[in-house]
Protein backbone atom coordinates (compact mmCIF):
# COMPACT_ATOMS: atom_id res chain seq x y z
CA UNK A 1 0.00 0.00 0.00
CA UNK A 2 2.90 2.59 0.98
CA UNK A 3 4.47 2.01 -2.86
CA UNK A 4 0.87 2.43 -4.69
CA UNK A 5 0.71 5.79 -2.11
CA UNK A 6 3.95 6.67 -3.25
CA UNK A 7 2.79 6.56 -7.37
CA UNK A 8 2.61 10.04 -8.91
CA UNK A 9 1.04 11.03 -12.21
CA UNK A 10 3.73 12.37 -14.77
CA UNK A 11 2.83 15.56 -16.05
CA UNK A 12 1.85 15.01 -19.70
CA UNK A 13 3.41 18.49 -20.48
CA UNK A 14 6.73 16.47 -20.16
CA UNK A 15 6.05 14.21 -22.77
CA UNK A 16 8.83 14.84 -25.71
CA UNK A 17 5.66 14.67 -28.12
CA UNK A 18 3.39 17.49 -26.55
CA UNK A 19 7.11 19.33 -26.47
CA UNK A 20 7.75 18.81 -30.35
CA UNK A 21 3.64 19.85 -30.74
CA UNK A 22 4.05 22.75 -28.60
CA UNK A 23 7.25 24.03 -30.20
CA UNK A 24 5.96 23.37 -33.79
CA UNK A 25 2.73 25.58 -33.20
CA UNK A 26 4.90 28.63 -31.58
CA UNK A 27 7.48 28.65 -34.43
CA UNK A 28 4.38 28.20 -36.86
CA UNK A 29 2.87 31.00 -35.60
CA UNK A 30 6.33 33.43 -35.29
CA UNK A 31 6.85 32.04 -39.06
CA UNK A 32 3.11 33.08 -40.52
CA UNK A 33 3.53 36.48 -38.88
CA UNK A 34 7.27 37.24 -40.16
CA UNK A 35 5.67 35.57 -43.78
CA UNK A 36 3.13 38.16 -43.35
CA UNK A 37 5.18 40.94 -42.62
CA UNK A 38 7.97 40.42 -45.26
CA UNK A 39 5.45 39.32 -48.10
CA UNK A 40 2.80 42.69 -47.58
CA UNK A 41 5.84 45.06 -46.85
CA UNK A 42 5.91 47.92 -49.11
CA UNK A 43 8.46 47.19 -51.82
CA UNK A 44 10.69 49.89 -52.99
CA UNK A 45 9.11 51.57 -56.00
CA UNK A 46 10.02 51.16 -59.48
CA UNK A 47 8.57 53.75 -61.27
CA UNK A 48 7.40 53.55 -65.40
CA UNK A 49 7.37 57.36 -67.07
CA UNK A 50 5.72 59.38 -70.03
CA UNK A 51 6.41 61.96 -72.13
CA UNK A 52 4.21 64.78 -73.31
CA UNK A 53 4.96 68.05 -75.45
CA UNK A 54 2.22 70.43 -75.38
CA UNK A 55 3.01 72.45 -78.36
CA UNK A 56 0.97 75.76 -77.82
CA UNK A 57 0.30 78.77 -79.67
CA UNK A 58 2.45 81.05 -77.51
CA UNK A 59 5.06 78.30 -76.11
CA UNK A 60 6.06 74.67 -75.89
CA UNK A 61 5.87 72.98 -72.46
CA UNK A 62 7.22 69.39 -72.10
CA UNK A 63 5.43 67.57 -69.06
CA UNK A 64 7.27 64.06 -67.59
CA UNK A 65 5.43 62.03 -65.84
CA UNK A 66 5.54 58.92 -63.76
CA UNK A 67 3.92 55.95 -62.18
CA UNK A 68 4.15 52.80 -59.81
CA UNK A 69 4.99 50.03 -62.80
CA UNK A 70 2.74 47.63 -60.55
CA UNK A 71 -0.23 49.65 -60.58
CA UNK A 72 -0.55 52.07 -63.53
CA UNK A 73 -4.24 51.73 -63.38
CA UNK A 74 -5.13 52.44 -59.80
CA UNK A 75 -6.94 56.28 -60.30
CA UNK A 76 -4.11 59.23 -58.86
CA UNK A 77 -1.31 56.99 -59.16
CA UNK A 78 -0.23 59.20 -62.48
CA UNK A 79 1.93 62.11 -61.04
CA UNK A 80 3.82 65.24 -62.79
CA UNK A 81 7.61 64.51 -62.20
CA UNK A 82 8.65 67.76 -63.88
CA UNK A 83 8.35 70.40 -66.34
CA UNK A 84 10.99 72.36 -68.64
CA UNK A 85 9.30 75.20 -71.15
CA UNK A 86 10.89 75.44 -74.53
CA UNK A 87 12.54 78.33 -74.83
CA UNK A 88 10.82 80.71 -77.44
CA UNK A 89 7.45 80.78 -78.90
CA UNK A 90 5.31 77.95 -80.19
CA UNK A 91 6.37 75.53 -83.32
CA UNK A 92 3.64 77.36 -85.19
CA UNK A 93 5.84 80.69 -84.76
CA UNK A 94 8.58 78.70 -87.11
CA UNK A 95 6.21 78.27 -90.16
CA UNK A 96 9.25 80.35 -92.30
CA UNK A 97 11.57 78.38 -91.04
CA UNK A 98 10.83 74.65 -89.97
CA UNK A 99 13.91 73.19 -88.78
CA UNK A 100 14.18 75.28 -86.22
CA UNK A 101 10.78 73.97 -84.53
CA UNK A 102 12.37 70.47 -84.04
CA UNK A 103 15.63 72.12 -83.19
CA UNK A 104 13.73 73.93 -80.23
CA UNK A 105 12.94 70.74 -78.70
CA UNK A 106 16.62 69.79 -77.78
CA UNK A 107 17.63 71.31 -74.41
CA UNK A 108 14.30 69.99 -72.93
CA UNK A 109 14.44 66.77 -74.28
CA UNK A 110 18.31 66.41 -72.80
CA UNK A 111 16.34 67.55 -69.49
CA UNK A 112 14.52 64.47 -70.14
CA UNK A 113 17.23 62.10 -70.07
CA UNK A 114 18.78 62.97 -67.15
CA UNK A 115 15.72 62.88 -65.30
CA UNK A 116 13.97 59.45 -66.62
CA UNK A 117 16.57 56.28 -65.51
CA UNK A 118 18.34 55.07 -68.71
CA UNK A 119 16.74 51.20 -68.51
CA UNK A 120 13.38 52.89 -69.16
CA UNK A 121 14.24 54.99 -71.99
CA UNK A 122 13.00 51.93 -74.67
CA UNK A 123 9.37 51.93 -72.85
CA UNK A 124 9.14 55.22 -72.33
CA UNK A 125 6.31 57.04 -74.60
CA UNK A 126 6.89 60.51 -76.10
CA UNK A 127 3.61 62.52 -77.28
CA UNK A 128 3.26 65.62 -79.00
CA UNK A 129 0.21 67.57 -79.10
CA UNK A 130 -0.28 70.70 -81.11
CA UNK A 131 -3.15 72.35 -80.08
CA UNK A 132 -4.66 76.35 -81.47
CA UNK A 133 -1.66 77.61 -82.94
CA UNK A 134 -1.03 74.79 -85.20
CA UNK A 135 -4.40 75.06 -86.25
CA UNK A 136 -4.36 78.67 -87.47
CA UNK A 137 -1.30 77.86 -88.85
CA UNK A 138 -2.73 74.99 -91.16
CA UNK A 139 -5.84 77.03 -92.13
CA UNK A 140 -3.84 79.54 -93.23
CA UNK A 141 -0.78 77.48 -94.51
CA UNK A 142 -1.45 73.91 -94.44
CA UNK A 143 2.15 73.00 -96.38
CA UNK A 144 4.05 74.80 -93.89
CA UNK A 145 2.11 73.08 -91.24
CA UNK A 146 2.69 70.24 -92.10
CA UNK A 147 6.73 71.08 -92.29
CA UNK A 148 6.60 71.94 -89.03
CA UNK A 149 5.10 68.74 -87.87
CA UNK A 150 8.08 66.52 -89.89
CA UNK A 151 10.56 68.57 -88.07
CA UNK A 152 9.37 68.41 -84.63
CA UNK A 153 8.66 64.69 -85.48
CA UNK A 154 12.41 64.18 -87.00
CA UNK A 155 13.94 65.46 -84.10
CA UNK A 156 12.02 63.58 -81.42
CA UNK A 157 12.95 60.46 -82.72
CA UNK A 158 16.73 61.14 -82.23
CA UNK A 159 16.48 60.52 -78.60
CA UNK A 160 15.92 57.22 -77.34
CA UNK A 161 12.60 57.41 -76.16
CA UNK A 162 9.77 55.51 -78.17
CA UNK A 163 8.28 57.98 -79.84
CA UNK A 164 4.56 57.53 -80.57
CA UNK A 165 3.82 60.92 -82.78
CA UNK A 166 3.16 64.34 -83.51
CA UNK A 167 -0.20 65.92 -84.50
CA UNK A 168 -2.44 68.65 -84.36
CA UNK A 169 -5.25 68.01 -81.82
CA UNK A 170 -8.94 69.18 -82.26
CA UNK A 171 -10.10 71.85 -80.29
CA UNK A 172 -12.94 69.38 -78.86
CA UNK A 173 -9.78 66.80 -77.80
CA UNK A 174 -8.15 69.79 -75.60
CA UNK A 175 -11.09 70.27 -73.81
CA UNK A 176 -12.20 66.70 -73.05
CA UNK A 177 -8.28 65.54 -72.35
CA UNK A 178 -8.29 68.44 -69.69
CA UNK A 179 -11.94 67.46 -68.08
CA UNK A 180 -10.15 64.05 -68.06
CA UNK A 181 -7.20 64.98 -66.08
CA UNK A 182 -8.74 67.82 -63.73
CA UNK A 183 -11.07 64.53 -62.60
CA UNK A 184 -8.78 62.31 -62.79
CA UNK A 185 -6.55 64.08 -60.29
CA UNK A 186 -9.16 65.00 -58.40
CA UNK A 187 -9.76 61.13 -57.96
CA UNK A 188 -13.69 62.10 -59.05
CA UNK A 189 -13.89 59.54 -61.31
CA UNK A 190 -14.17 56.44 -59.39
CA UNK A 191 -16.35 58.20 -57.17
CA UNK A 192 -20.47 58.68 -57.01
CA UNK A 193 -20.19 62.21 -56.62
CA UNK A 194 -20.17 65.07 -59.17
CA UNK A 195 -17.06 65.65 -61.39
CA UNK A 196 -15.75 68.98 -62.15
CA UNK A 197 -16.19 71.29 -65.19
CA UNK A 198 -12.95 72.41 -66.99
CA UNK A 199 -12.25 75.88 -68.12
CA UNK A 200 -9.31 76.13 -69.94
CA UNK A 201 -7.59 79.56 -71.60
CA UNK A 202 -4.74 79.71 -73.96
CA UNK A 203 -3.25 82.06 -76.26
CA UNK A 204 -5.18 81.33 -79.39
CA UNK A 205 -8.57 79.11 -78.13
CA UNK A 206 -10.27 78.35 -74.79
CA UNK A 207 -12.59 75.33 -74.41
CA UNK A 208 -15.29 74.52 -71.77
CA UNK A 209 -16.31 70.91 -70.92
CA UNK A 210 -18.73 69.74 -68.32
CA UNK A 211 -21.17 67.13 -67.62
CA UNK A 212 -24.83 68.73 -68.30
CA UNK A 213 -28.42 68.33 -66.80
CA UNK A 214 -29.57 68.59 -69.71
CA UNK A 215 -29.74 67.06 -73.56
CA UNK A 216 -27.01 68.42 -75.79
CA UNK A 217 -28.71 69.69 -78.82
CA UNK A 218 -25.50 69.43 -81.06
CA UNK A 219 -24.01 66.38 -82.04
CA UNK A 220 -20.79 68.39 -82.34
CA UNK A 221 -20.35 69.45 -79.01
CA UNK A 222 -21.15 66.06 -77.61
CA UNK A 223 -18.42 63.02 -77.02
CA UNK A 224 -18.80 59.84 -74.28
CA UNK A 225 -16.48 58.26 -71.98
CA UNK A 226 -16.37 55.37 -69.87
CA UNK A 227 -14.11 55.18 -67.49
CA UNK A 228 -14.01 53.06 -64.12
CA UNK A 229 -17.09 51.57 -64.89
CA UNK A 230 -18.98 54.88 -65.51
CA UNK A 231 -20.46 56.36 -68.32
CA UNK A 232 -19.74 60.14 -69.16
CA UNK A 233 -21.94 61.99 -71.65
CA UNK A 234 -19.69 65.76 -71.95
CA UNK A 235 -20.61 68.97 -73.26
CA UNK A 236 -17.63 70.55 -74.76
CA UNK A 237 -16.34 72.98 -77.31
CA UNK A 238 -13.65 75.17 -78.36
CA UNK A 239 -13.58 78.20 -79.54
CA UNK A 240 -10.82 78.74 -81.70
CA UNK A 241 -9.29 82.37 -82.15
CA UNK A 242 -10.91 83.16 -78.53
CA UNK A 243 -7.90 82.98 -76.37
CA UNK A 244 -6.71 85.66 -74.94
CA UNK A 245 -3.70 87.01 -77.41
CA UNK A 246 -6.47 86.34 -80.22
CA UNK A 247 -9.03 87.84 -78.92
CA UNK A 248 -6.70 91.15 -77.91
CA UNK A 249 -6.28 90.97 -81.77
CA UNK A 250 -9.46 90.84 -82.67
CA UNK A 251 -10.66 93.77 -80.29
CA UNK A 252 -7.85 95.92 -81.47
CA UNK A 253 -8.95 95.23 -84.91
CA UNK A 254 -12.12 96.49 -84.45
CA UNK A 255 -10.94 99.33 -83.20
CA UNK A 256 -8.41 100.14 -85.99
CA UNK A 257 -11.12 99.60 -88.64
CA UNK A 258 -13.31 102.14 -87.16
CA UNK A 259 -10.55 104.62 -85.98
CA UNK A 260 -9.72 106.78 -89.12
CA UNK A 261 -6.36 109.11 -89.41
CA UNK A 262 -6.79 112.47 -88.47
CA UNK A 263 -4.56 112.82 -91.89
CA UNK A 264 -3.89 110.34 -94.70
CA UNK A 265 -0.24 111.03 -94.10
CA UNK A 266 -0.44 110.35 -90.20
CA UNK A 267 -0.53 107.19 -88.22
CA UNK A 268 -3.40 106.00 -86.92
CA UNK A 269 -4.13 106.79 -83.05
CA UNK A 270 -5.80 103.74 -81.06
CA UNK A 271 -7.64 105.68 -77.60
CA UNK A 272 -7.32 101.73 -76.27
CA UNK A 273 -9.17 101.85 -72.62
CA UNK A 274 -8.09 98.37 -71.68
CA UNK A 275 -4.33 99.56 -71.58
CA UNK A 276 -3.53 101.70 -68.79
CA UNK A 277 -2.78 105.61 -68.94
CA UNK A 278 0.03 107.11 -70.32
CA UNK A 279 1.02 103.20 -72.40
CA UNK A 280 1.67 104.87 -75.58
CA UNK A 281 3.36 102.71 -78.61
CA UNK A 282 3.91 103.21 -81.93
CA UNK A 283 3.33 99.50 -83.57
CA UNK A 284 2.50 97.79 -87.14
CA UNK A 285 -0.68 97.17 -88.14
CA UNK A 286 0.89 93.88 -89.32
CA UNK A 287 1.48 93.20 -85.61
CA UNK A 288 -2.60 92.81 -85.06
CA UNK A 289 -3.37 91.27 -88.13
CA UNK A 290 -1.44 88.62 -88.97
CA UNK A 291 -3.86 85.81 -88.01
CA UNK A 292 -7.00 84.55 -89.67
CA UNK A 293 -8.85 85.00 -87.14
CA UNK A 294 -8.60 88.82 -88.73
CA UNK A 295 -10.09 87.58 -92.32
CA UNK A 296 -13.03 89.18 -91.63
CA UNK A 297 -11.46 92.55 -90.77
CA UNK A 298 -11.01 95.40 -93.35
CA UNK A 299 -6.62 95.74 -92.32
CA UNK A 300 -5.61 100.02 -92.90
CA UNK A 301 -1.93 100.28 -93.75
CA UNK A 302 0.66 101.85 -91.91
CA UNK A 303 1.58 102.32 -88.14
CA UNK A 304 -0.67 103.43 -85.39
CA UNK A 305 -0.11 104.96 -81.92
CA UNK A 306 -1.66 102.66 -79.05
CA UNK A 307 -2.38 104.54 -76.11
CA UNK A 308 -3.36 103.60 -73.05
CA UNK A 309 -6.58 105.45 -71.31
CA UNK A 310 -6.79 103.18 -68.70
CA UNK A 311 -11.09 102.71 -68.49
CA UNK A 312 -12.51 99.45 -67.36
CA UNK A 313 -16.34 99.89 -68.21
CA UNK A 314 -15.43 101.26 -71.82
CA UNK A 315 -12.86 98.71 -72.13
CA UNK A 316 -15.25 96.14 -71.39
CA UNK A 317 -17.97 97.37 -73.88
CA UNK A 318 -15.41 97.31 -76.69
CA UNK A 319 -14.54 93.43 -75.45
CA UNK A 320 -18.00 92.35 -75.59
CA UNK A 321 -18.03 93.65 -79.52
CA UNK A 322 -16.22 90.19 -80.07
CA UNK A 323 -18.77 87.84 -79.19
CA UNK A 324 -21.70 87.72 -81.35
CA UNK A 325 -24.86 86.91 -79.03
CA UNK A 326 -27.50 87.84 -81.79
CA UNK A 327 -28.66 85.00 -82.86
CA UNK A 328 -29.17 81.36 -81.39
CA UNK A 329 -30.54 78.04 -83.08
CA UNK A 330 -30.86 76.06 -80.54
CA UNK A 331 -32.70 76.32 -76.71
CA UNK A 332 -29.61 77.56 -74.73
CA UNK A 333 -26.39 79.39 -76.48
CA UNK A 334 -23.06 80.94 -75.59
CA UNK A 335 -21.83 83.06 -78.23
CA UNK A 336 -21.65 82.79 -81.98
CA UNK A 337 -24.44 80.68 -82.34
CA UNK A 338 -22.97 78.29 -80.41
CA UNK A 339 -25.06 75.64 -78.14
CA UNK A 340 -24.51 75.16 -74.56
CA UNK A 341 -26.32 74.27 -71.68
CA UNK A 342 -27.10 75.81 -68.32
CA UNK A 343 -23.95 75.80 -66.42
CA UNK A 344 -24.14 72.98 -63.57
CA UNK A 345 -21.80 71.93 -61.26
CA UNK A 346 -18.16 72.93 -59.92
CA UNK A 347 -15.28 73.75 -62.66
CA UNK A 348 -11.72 73.99 -62.41
CA UNK A 349 -10.49 77.33 -64.25
CA UNK A 350 -6.94 76.91 -65.11
CA UNK A 351 -3.80 77.66 -67.68
CA UNK A 352 -4.51 81.62 -69.02
CA UNK A 353 -7.37 81.45 -66.46
CA UNK A 354 -5.17 80.92 -63.39
CA UNK A 355 -2.45 83.16 -64.18
CA UNK A 356 -3.59 86.35 -65.32
CA UNK A 357 -6.66 86.06 -62.41
CA UNK A 358 -3.38 84.91 -59.81
CA UNK A 359 -1.65 88.08 -60.95
CA UNK A 360 -4.45 90.27 -60.23
CA UNK A 361 -5.16 88.57 -57.06
CA UNK A 362 -8.78 87.57 -58.28
CA UNK A 363 -8.90 83.73 -57.56
CA UNK A 364 -10.81 84.43 -54.48
CA UNK A 365 -12.41 87.33 -55.49
CA UNK A 366 -16.69 87.53 -55.75
CA UNK A 367 -17.83 89.03 -59.53
CA UNK A 368 -18.38 92.14 -57.78
CA UNK A 369 -15.23 92.65 -56.25
CA UNK A 370 -13.15 90.94 -58.97
CA UNK A 371 -14.72 93.79 -61.22
CA UNK A 372 -13.64 96.56 -59.01
CA UNK A 373 -10.49 95.47 -58.31
CA UNK A 374 -10.04 94.95 -61.98
CA UNK A 375 -11.45 98.75 -62.84
CA UNK A 376 -8.68 100.19 -59.87
CA UNK A 377 -5.71 98.13 -61.85
CA UNK A 378 -6.69 99.56 -65.44
CA UNK A 379 -6.35 103.07 -64.06
CA UNK A 380 -3.08 102.69 -62.48
CA UNK A 381 -0.60 104.82 -64.33
CA UNK A 382 1.69 102.84 -66.48
CA UNK A 383 4.78 104.41 -65.26
CA UNK A 384 3.33 103.13 -61.78
CA UNK A 385 2.74 100.14 -62.94
CA UNK A 386 6.40 99.83 -64.08
CA UNK A 387 7.77 101.12 -61.17
CA UNK A 388 5.61 98.29 -58.98
CA UNK A 389 6.71 95.17 -60.98
CA UNK A 390 9.51 95.60 -62.52
CA UNK A 391 10.93 91.98 -63.43
CA UNK A 392 7.90 91.66 -65.37
CA UNK A 393 8.19 91.98 -69.46
CA UNK A 394 6.48 95.15 -70.45
CA UNK A 395 4.61 93.19 -73.04
CA UNK A 396 3.26 90.76 -70.51
CA UNK A 397 2.24 93.54 -68.20
CA UNK A 398 0.70 96.01 -70.55
CA UNK A 399 -2.45 93.49 -70.98
CA UNK A 400 -3.30 92.48 -68.17
CA UNK A 401 -6.11 94.97 -68.09
CA UNK A 402 -7.43 93.51 -71.11
CA UNK A 403 -6.84 89.88 -69.91
CA UNK A 404 -8.62 90.44 -66.61
CA UNK A 405 -11.44 92.02 -68.24
CA UNK A 406 -11.59 89.38 -71.43
CA UNK A 407 -11.66 86.71 -68.54
CA UNK A 408 -14.92 88.35 -66.85
CA UNK A 409 -16.54 89.46 -69.90
CA UNK A 410 -15.74 85.67 -71.27
CA UNK A 411 -16.92 83.91 -68.36
CA UNK A 412 -20.01 86.09 -67.39
CA UNK A 413 -21.27 87.06 -71.00
CA UNK A 414 -20.24 84.41 -72.84
CA UNK A 415 -20.42 80.92 -70.84
CA UNK A 416 -23.14 82.16 -68.78
CA UNK A 417 -21.50 82.59 -65.60
CA UNK A 418 -23.45 84.40 -62.81
CA UNK A 419 -22.74 86.01 -59.66
CA UNK A 420 -24.76 83.66 -58.08
CA UNK A 421 -22.50 80.81 -59.02
CA UNK A 422 -19.55 82.94 -59.79
CA UNK A 423 -18.21 80.58 -56.17
CA UNK A 424 -18.25 77.70 -58.05
CA UNK A 425 -15.22 78.51 -60.09
CA UNK A 426 -11.83 77.39 -58.92
CA UNK A 427 -8.75 79.19 -60.50
CA UNK A 428 -6.40 76.53 -60.19
CA UNK A 429 -2.55 75.94 -61.28
CA UNK A 430 -1.77 72.46 -59.90
CA UNK A 431 -3.82 69.37 -58.12
CA UNK A 432 -1.20 68.09 -55.61
CA UNK A 433 1.97 68.36 -57.80
CA UNK A 434 0.74 67.96 -61.27
CA UNK A 435 -0.99 71.01 -63.79
CA UNK A 436 -3.84 70.99 -64.80
CA UNK A 437 -4.26 70.78 -68.55
CA UNK A 438 -4.85 68.24 -71.03
CA UNK A 439 -1.29 66.67 -71.43
CA UNK A 440 -2.20 63.89 -68.75
CA UNK A 441 -5.38 63.23 -69.86
CA UNK A 442 -4.00 62.85 -73.50
CA UNK A 443 -1.53 60.21 -72.12
CA UNK A 444 -3.51 58.64 -69.82
CA UNK A 445 -6.24 58.02 -73.18
CA UNK A 446 -3.33 57.07 -75.43
CA UNK A 447 -2.08 54.45 -73.27
CA UNK A 448 -4.98 53.21 -72.34
CA UNK A 449 -4.59 53.25 -68.68
CA UNK A 450 -7.50 54.46 -67.02
CA UNK A 451 -9.78 51.11 -67.53
CA UNK A 452 -13.32 51.11 -68.86
CA UNK A 453 -14.26 49.19 -65.99
CA UNK A 454 -13.20 49.80 -62.43
CA UNK A 455 -9.65 48.01 -61.18
CA UNK A 456 -10.17 45.46 -58.71
CA UNK A 457 -9.05 46.48 -55.34
CA UNK A 458 -8.03 44.93 -52.45
CA UNK A 459 -9.91 43.42 -49.70
CA UNK A 460 -8.13 46.09 -46.62
CA UNK A 461 -5.40 48.01 -46.95
CA UNK A 462 -1.89 46.97 -46.09
CA UNK A 463 -1.91 48.64 -42.70
CA UNK A 464 -5.43 47.57 -42.21
CA UNK A 465 -3.83 43.79 -42.70
CA UNK A 466 -1.28 43.22 -40.85
CA UNK A 467 -2.92 44.78 -37.72
CA UNK A 468 -5.78 41.85 -38.06
CA UNK A 469 -2.79 39.55 -38.39
CA UNK A 470 -1.02 40.70 -35.73
CA UNK A 471 -4.51 40.73 -33.57
CA UNK A 472 -5.10 37.45 -34.85
CA UNK A 473 -1.41 35.92 -34.11
CA UNK A 474 -1.93 37.61 -30.20
CA UNK A 475 -5.52 35.89 -30.03
CA UNK A 476 -4.00 32.60 -30.79
CA UNK A 477 -1.63 33.02 -28.63
CA UNK A 478 -3.17 33.96 -25.26
CA UNK A 479 -5.75 31.02 -25.76
CA UNK A 480 -3.12 28.89 -26.26
CA UNK A 481 -1.56 30.40 -22.56
CA UNK A 482 -5.03 29.79 -21.56
CA UNK A 483 -5.61 26.75 -22.40
CA UNK A 484 -1.89 25.80 -21.23
CA UNK A 485 -2.51 27.31 -17.35
CA UNK A 486 -5.92 25.70 -17.14
CA UNK A 487 -4.61 22.11 -18.28
CA UNK A 488 -1.80 22.37 -15.76
CA UNK A 489 -4.00 23.12 -13.15
CA UNK A 490 -6.51 20.40 -14.02
CA UNK A 491 -2.97 18.13 -14.12
CA UNK A 492 -2.34 19.44 -10.63
CA UNK A 493 -5.93 18.79 -8.91
CA UNK A 494 -5.56 15.56 -10.73
CA UNK A 495 -2.28 14.71 -8.75
CA UNK A 496 -3.41 15.69 -5.39
CA UNK A 497 -6.64 13.39 -5.53
CA UNK A 498 -4.23 10.34 -6.73
CA UNK A 499 -1.84 10.61 -3.65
Amino acid sequence: MDEQGEVKVRNPWHKPLCIVLTAFIIGGIITMVAVSVVQNKPLPQKYKYGIVLDAGSSHTSVFIYEWPAEKENNTGMVQQKHTCNVKGKGISSYYANPDGAGKSLHECMLDAKQRIPAQRYSETPVYLGATAGMRLLKMEDETASEKVLASVEHSLKTYPFSYQGARIISGQEEGAFGWITVNYLSEKLNKPTGTLGALDLGGASTQITFVPQQQIESEDNSIDFRLYGNDYHLYTHSFLCYGKDQALKLSMGKKLESTPAADKTDPIELRDPCFNPGYNYTKTVQSVFDTPCMNEVKMPNGNFSHVGVGDWSQCQQSIRKVFDISHCEYSKCSFNGVFQPSIDGTFGAFSAFFFVMDFLNLTSDSLASAKQTLATHCSTPWKKLVENHPKIKQKYLSEYCFSGTYILTLLEDGYNFTSDNWKDIQFIKKIGDSDAGWTLGYMLNLTNMIPAEAPDTPLMPYGGYVTLMLLFTVFIVVLLILAYMHFRQSTRKGQKDII
